[in-house]
Formats: C-alpha cells, structure tokens, sequence
C-alpha cells in the first residue's frame, strides 16, 4: 500500500487532481486509516492508502496525456485494459520519454513542498483558480441559514449524507437537525449525533447560545447536552472560515475522518466535506473567491415554501420629481436614496427582492436572533426618517418646496421563495399575493406614511407591539379627525372606490390594515 501523502510527493501531482483520478475511476477510493499516537507531530491523524499499482496509474496517465487524449478518453481507455503499462500503442520510447517527466514531475513536486515559501506564478495561480467551482466540487457539500435550514446541497450531500430524494417544501421542515434523524439518513444513530454536534458549533460562531437553544428545542431537544459542550466566543465570529473534523464510521465499519470547512456569508453558512485532513489548493483557491461562492450559491438556491415579511416602498411624485430635475442630478438623487437605505437594510436582516424605476421590493425572512416581522417595520419607520433628511437636504441644495416622501406598504405570508440567476445578477422573487397586496399597499400611502396589515401586526408579541404607535385617523365633521391608536380599519372604508383614482385598490378593498405611526426599536425593560 502506498500513503496519499507518498503519492503526490513522488508524482508531483495535487490533490485535487489525485481527488479528480478518484473521481473518474482511474484510482480506487483510499482505505483511511488511523495513525497511530506516536505519528509526527502536527501531521494528520488519519491517512488514505492506495495499492502499490496506484504509482504506475499516474504514470500511465501522463503517458496519455503526452499522446494528447483527454482525461474521459484516458479513463476510459484504462478502464478496458489491466496491463496499464503495456498498452500496445505504447512506443518503448514513449515510455522512457514519459518515466523521465515524471521523474522531473516529481523532483519539482518534492521541490516545491521543500521551498513553500515560493509563491507560485500569476499563470499557475489563474490555471488552478479555475480547477474547481460549486458544480465540480466531488464531495458532500451544503449551504444552511442561520435557522440551521437547508438552502442547498449538492447530489454527493443529498446521497451520501442525507438520503432523501428531495428535501421537504417548507423551510420550516428543513431543519438539518430534523433532517438527520429521519429513517433514510445515511449516518449511524452515533454520526447523526456527531453530525449535530458539528453543525451546532458551526452555528455557535455567528448564533448565540439562547438563540440556539431555541432552534435545538424545536428540532430535537434529546440534542440540548450538546450545547453545554460548545465554547462560545465572539472571536469565532470574526472567521470567514472555520475548520473541523468529523469522525464517522464508513460501510466497513471502519472509522473515518472528513475534513469540514464552514465558510460564512450575511445569507448562512456553507459546509463542505473535503475527503482528507488536509486543504488541497484548488479547494483553497474555491474558499478564497467568496463574491463568486455566494453568487454561485444564491443562483441554486432551492425553491421554498417560507413565512416572510415584505416592504414595498415607492418614490412618491417621481414623475414630476424628475421632470423638474436636470438628468444628472435625477439620477444623483435616486443613487442617494438607494445608498442611505442600504444599510438600514442590511441592518434589520433584509434581502433584496428588486428595484422597479424609483420602488424598491425588500423581503424579511425568520432569524435565530431577532424577530422579522418587527424588523421589518422597524425597518420601514428607520427608513422614513432617513428619507426626511434626504428631503431637507435636496430642499436646501435646490431651494425648492418640494417633499421627497416615501410611501411604503407592509405585509407577511407564507410563499413560495425562489431566484432568476442572470450572467452577473441574482434576484429573489416571491410567487403569490403577498408581495402584490404589499404593492397595493404602498399605493395606497400618501405623503410618507408607512401602512402595515392587520395579520402582520397582530403577530408581534405583545412586548414588540408596546413598542410601536399605529392605529386609524377616524374623519368626523362633528367632532373633528380623530387619531385612534391601536386599531384597524378596511381599506374599503378609508377611501371610495368608486372612484376611478382608486380602481387599482379595489383588489384589496377587504384588507384590514393599520398606520405605523412611530416605532421604538429599543427594548424597554
């Protein structure tokens, strides 16, 4: 047997191209094996070995790659014959002429572990850069949200991890806790649990210990000890990628270490479980490029069945704002706006749905660590208070009267979430009434004012709704308008629909509905 350290020293290959031969059938998968306790320090604790024939594989490999086949074309061919080595096609000179690149092969293989401190071209760096993406990645790979819900896996997670044929409809039920533990896992009762356990302290780098004790509760609270045992600490936060081992039993029974890497975004973490202790440079290079990583992953997103929050905020008088405005300065005002709201956005945890002219389309989804309806109106009121400034401070450059107002609308449901993936952009979109109601809604707003329904207020614990003054302006030419807080009203019975100004309300004449008046994003004890 001949180690997979061994292997690539005395061919020079990497790892990554040691793990593509596996991958295509020209090498068998390695038995791991424990080291045992007197292994070099700092080494890795498990190893791969190969049979000894596998030292020859690879030079036949480079034998047909200098005939110029393609790497199919050499999986194939080695596949149909046993005598690796004495393919009648073969020349002897040939093969003397291949043994001596290999042998150079591999003295600059042993070279350049002998000399890492040299940096390797701008060419070779941009070549190994390429070698893998989220598609080639051949082993177990998932990417979950901070709820610890499945967003995506690829096919080796899905069969060699999890069983299933498709992960369920609702977010809800994509708890990989849950998951784990249904009949056709692929795991042992022991792995399952070691799985969990990894997974939690993955968590425990961005989620707080009372926010995941929630999320345990729910999934499987016979998993609660496990979070005695994790050291929370808020420099793991600071990582973009963690490291670990998960130790599990193979078919044979035999115990087997993976190497994971959790790398983690604003949108969740992605897990991978590389096939050895050590990081390959093209699975280095693949964790490196974090803009494409996310972008890939947004792009496969699964579709979802998933409670959300929507703003929908509209530029009021746009028309003839921007008939008033030179081009120039139109665009300066927009670009102003979008920029302010951006980061009240990603404050209270939302995503982008689309921009639409001068409106914008925000969705909130459920969080481990605060609530997403409350952040979305929390959201919205913040939002109106910066537009109030951006508003006087355009009033004072052009000395204008004219308001900037933003007319919001805010709704929740439970819809089908999804992606459109263009070359370089990636758009979430949400298929059902909710978002089009939320749009009515911001219609319906005047002159700045924030209207939230009915369901989505009411779902805010009593706690959250002390912090927030909404209600109805009651009209009466007896006695006067009349602000009522915490109340509703039908949209049918604040404006007439009859009239032909307010026909794209009719749809939503039946929506109960309330003005956020101000909110209290401070918890008061």
């Amino acid at each position: 047997m001949i180690s997979s350290k061994a292997l690539i020293d005395q061919t020079g290959i990497s790892r990554a191209t040691l793990n593509n031969y596996i991958q295509l059938g020209i090498l068998p998968k390695p038995v791991v094996q424990s080291l045992s306790a007197d292994a070099e320090e700092g080494g890795a604790r498990v190893l791969g070995f190969f049979p000894e024939d596998s030292l020859e594989r690879v030079q036949s490999v480079q034998i047909l790659k200098s005939q110029g086949l393609s790497m199919a074309e050499i999986a194939e061919r080695l596949s149909n014959t046993e005598a690796l080595l004495d393919t009648p096609e073969m020349a002897v000179s040939q093969k003397i002429q291949a043994k001596a690149n290999f042998d150079e092969k591999r003295n600059q293989g042993i070279a350049k572990r002998l000399a890492p401190s040299i940096p390797d071209s701008p060419s070779n760096k941009s070549e190994n850069s390429l070698n893998l993406s989220l598609d080639s990645l051949a082993y177990p790979a998932y990417m979950l949200n901070y709820n610890l819900e499945l967003t995506w896996l690829n096919e080796f997670a899905r069969k060699d991890l999890f069983g299933f044929v498709a992960p369920p409809v609702r977010s809800v039920d994509r708890n990989l806790l849950q998951l784990l533990s249904r009949p056709e896992s692929r795991l042992s009762l022991a792995d399952q649990k070691g799985l969990a356990g990894l997974l939690l302290r993955v968590a425990s780098a961005r989620i707080s210990y009372e926010s995941l004790s929630k999320i345990v509760a729910g999934a499987d609270p016979e998993l609660t000890p496990l979070l005695d045992e994790i050291i929370f600490s808020e420099k793991d936060a600071q990582t973009p990628v963690s490291e670990y081992d998960f130790f599990q039993k193979n078919a044979k029974g035999l115990t087997t270490c993976s190497r994971v890497y959790a790398m983690y975004f604003r949108e969740g973490v992605l897990v991978v479980h590389a096939p050895s202790t050590e990081l390959g440079d093209d699975l280095a290079q693949f964790l490196s490029r974090r803009d494409q990583v996310i972008q890939s992953l947004l792009g496969k997103r699964l579709p979802v069945m998933t409670p959300l929050a929507v703003i929908v905020a509209d530029l009021q008088n746009s028309v003839k704002i921007c008939a008033e405005l030179p081009p120039d300065e139109y665009f300066a005002l927009i670009n102003e706006i979008w920029s302010t709201m951006s980061p009240i956005l990603r404050k209270y945890v939302g995503t982008h749905g689309k921009h639409v002219g001068d409106g914008m389309v925000y969705y909130f989804f459920p969080q481990a660590e605060s609530n997403y309806l409350f952040n979305a109106i929390a959201c919205a009121d913040e939002l109106r208070i910066a537009m109030r400034k951006i508003s006087a401070d355009w009033q004072l450059r052009k000395n204008w009267f004219t308001e900037l107002q933003l007319n919001i609308g805010l709704h929740e449901g439970q819809e089908w979430l999804g992606a459109f993936h263009a070359s370089h952009h990636i758009e979430f979109a949400v298929l059902g009434n909710t978002i089009n109601e939320a749009s009515r809604l911001s219609d319906f707003a005047r002159h700045g004012s924030i209207w939230a329904t009915k369901n989505l207020v009411s779902k805010l614990s009593s706690d959250e709704r002390s912090r927030v003054e909404f209600g109805i302006l009651r009209k009466s030419e007896e006695n006067g308008d009349r602000f009522v807080g915490s109340s509703y009203a039908q949209i049918s019975s604040l404006v007439d629909l009859e009239k032909d100004k307010y026909e794209k309300l009719r749809d939503i004449g039946q929506l109960t509905v309330t003005e956020i008046r101000r909110v209290n994003s401070v918890r008061l004890y």
